[in-house]
């Protein structure tokens, strides 16, 4: 089998992997670059443009920086996904208007599939894309593993993902987390998350805003949690309703739970507003009620408008982000417009990606001959592991 980085080496996000076998070509993951202001497509004959070449696509989660190129695959060439994950794809381009996938191949964890002679696994792992996967190649009596982007710090556990697991002769890794700055840093996890929210509440009875992205279902349930605790009714906007909506179950959603309300922050989407009679809630509801609603900093405007008997001295805003996004400008201008009404910003977050212990675990389960780093600015880092060749010097490699 061969292994050719088409992108992703040495930097994070954008991430295009070529798999072959003699008889078979397949991609992982179709990433944007993160810089990317417009979707900016590659030149990749066979993928994009020409005759296609390639006998399947799959997609690790849906995160742009993984998917974001998808729409733009050839239509010939089957694309395979998650079943929930292609589901949240659908329903965030549909609200944001842009195209999204119409007829992927989808998949269940550990259901497997057969690209032309690659046998692949799809393990569901733990990230802050809900239905994230890693997945196990298996062809010419070799073994390749593709880790996409995982942790052991969210809902998930990590350790019944590496049971399953096998030895492997190639090991495909993000290392996202292994810049300088945050080397030696272990992860909060999500329930550390939860009770540290519930501490800084504590004799506050005041509204809360939590600033965090509406596709991170972990993150949701955590702070519905931290909501049920201090007696706060819970607050999603129509975006954010309807994709917990579209996971259901036993994730908190406008829906089946009745402490979940939803709320219009925007006229062109009454529609969905209409499907929840019984959990909607409107501005002047919201402003008599002591909430944490969830926001993004595209909702300045909305909030803006909020009745003037409301006051927002007081509340409290949890951040909920990379720190990265704080140096946008729409960022800026939404944190200083919250700081000028009196609401007092704490951060509250963790990674969405793997720190040193989960590597370490990680390659001590399926002791990997070789490492190929992507998805990271600190190749280097994996020499750690003397017992593994690692490269992310060349881009084609034969296993």
């Amino acid at each position: 089998m061969e292994i050719n980085i088409i992108r992703g080496q040495n930097q994070i996000g954008g991430s295009i992997i070529e798999v072959s076998s003699k008889n078979t070509k397949i991609i992982l993951d179709v990433g944007s670059n993160l810089d990317d202001k417009e979707i900016v497509v590659p030149e990749i004959e066979g993928l994009f443009k020409g005759e296609a070449k390639y006998d399947g696509v799959l997609i690790s989660h849906y995160h742009s920086d993984h998917e974001g190129l998808a729409t733009r695959i050839l239509s010939e060439i089957p694309i395979y996904m998650g079943e929930k994950s292609y589901e949240i794809h659908k329903v965030t381009r549909e609200y944001i208007k842009k195209e999204y996938l119409k007829e992927p191949r989808v998949f269940k964890s550990e259901e497997q599939v057969f690209i032309g002679d690659i046998k692949i696994t799809p393990y569901l792992c733990d990230h802050s894309a809900f239905d994230s996967h890693m997945f196990l190649l298996e062809c010419e009596g070799k073994k390749i593993l593709y880790t996409g982007d995982f942790r052991s710090n969210g809902r998930k556990f990590f350790q019944s993902l590496l049971d399953k697991l096998p030895k492997v002769d190639a090991l495909i890794t993000e290392g996202t987390n292994l810049s300088n700055n945050k080397i030696g840093k272990i992860n909060l996890t999500e329930k550390e998350l939860e009770k540290k929210g519930i501490e800084l509440l504590e004799g506050n009875d005041r509204p809360v805003f939590v600033l965090m992205a509406g596709t991170n279902i972990d993150r949701i349930v955590t702070f519905y949690k931290i909501a049920n605790a201090t007696k706060r009714l819970f607050l999603l906007d129509t975006y954010a309703g309807k994709i917990t909506d579209t996971i259901g179950g036993n994730i908190p959603n406008p829906r089946t739970f009745s402490n979940v309300r939803i709320f219009l922050t925007n006229q062109d989407k009454y529609e969905i507003l209409k499907n929840y009679p019984q959990n909607k809630i409107g501005k002047n509801e919201i402003a008599n009620s002591n909430f944490m609603m969830c926001i993004r900093s595209s909702m300045k405007q909305y909030l803006e408008n909020y009745p003037k008997e409301f006051s927002f001295e007081g509340c409290v805003l949890f951040y909920s982000m990379w720190e990265g996004y704080k140096k946008q400008e729409n960022m800026k201008e939404f944190l200083k417009f919250m700081e000028e009404k009196g609401v007092k910003t704490i951060s509250l977050h963790t990674s969405g990606h793997a720190d040193e212990k989960d590597f370490d675990k990680l390659i001590k389960k399926v002791e990997p001959k070789i490492i190929i780093p992507v998805h990271t600015e600190n190749s280097e880092w994996f020499k750690r592991y003397e017992n593994c060749e690692v490269i992310y010097d060349k881009n084609i490699i034969k296993i």
